[in-house]
């Protein structure tokens, strides 16, 4: 007795195959994504140091940025730019990648303030 039939053995073969045609793709598109991933992890930002006097920013069109400096918009998670407003500083830090947008200006995280 053999432990397949030969329709059952087609129905193996169909599926052995149709599996490794989807498996191939599915693999082939993780590897493309994780390689991509990886190129953007090693991208450093853009640092930056910008002289001028800070503003708040007020009503723009743009809607970015709580202060600017020289044509820049800026924000920061770790300074309190309302303490240098009006006051001629430079500032160092990174422009944000997907700016500008609307017509705005540059957009930079701040980091420092010298």
């Amino acid at each position: 007795m053999q432990p397949f039939s030969q329709e059952a053995h087609c129905i193996h073969t169909f599926n052995k195959d149709l599996t490794m045609k989807l498996i191939k793709p599915l693999l082939l598109g993780f590897l493309i994504a994780m390689s991509v991933s990886a190129c953007q992890d090693d991208v450093q930002p853009i640092r930056i140091e910008v002289t001028g006097t800070i503003q708040e920013q007020g009503i723009t069109t743009y809607q970015y940025g709580t202060h600017t400096i020289s044509g820049y918009a800026l924000k920061s998670e770790t300074i309190n730019l309302d303490d240098y407003v009006n006051q001629n500083v430079t500032i160092v830090g990174y422009k944000i990648d997907g700016y500008p947008v609307d017509g705005g200006p540059d957009y930079i995280e701040v980091e420092e303030i010298k």
